[in-house]
């Protein structure tokens, strides 16, 4: 019984000390996923739509993430999300979904500033 217990503790403290992925996404695009060292700017944002369409701009910034950095890491996970690339350019990335645009542009280097934009296809 005393094995047993020994046992149990040693499993319970291996599951509690294992982290828990929480991933963050960007505020008002709950379905773009939010790098981490990435922050929102909080009075950036531009939100407009209705039933037909909807367009959101959204600015993060980083001290210390690239452009290069943050254009991996959505070249990586947003096709796993539905979003097919369709331009890749320097400082530029365009995707489309199920009748969306979404633009992720640098808008500056230093610090780095970055603007998000989905935009109802015409």
């Amino acid at each position: 019984m005393r094995r047993i217990l020994q046992i149990l503790l040693v499993l319970t403290g291996m599951f509690c000390m294992t982290p828990t992925a929480h991933a963050a996404f960007v505020a008002g695009l709950e379905d773009i996923p939010l790098p981490g060292g990435l922050n929102q700017i909080e009075n950036g944002n531009l939100s407009f739509g209705n039933e037909e369409i909807r367009l959101i701009e959204v600015y993060l910034t980083s001290e210390n993430l690239s452009f290069e950095e943050v254009g991996r890491f959505y070249l990586e996970t947003l096709p796993q999300m539905g979003w097919q690339l369709k331009k890749n350019k320097k400082q530029k990335f365009l995707f489309e979904r199920e009748g969306e645009t979404l633009e992720i542009s640098r808008e500056s280097a230093k610090p780095l500033i970055v603007r998000l934009t989905v935009k109802s296809k015409p």
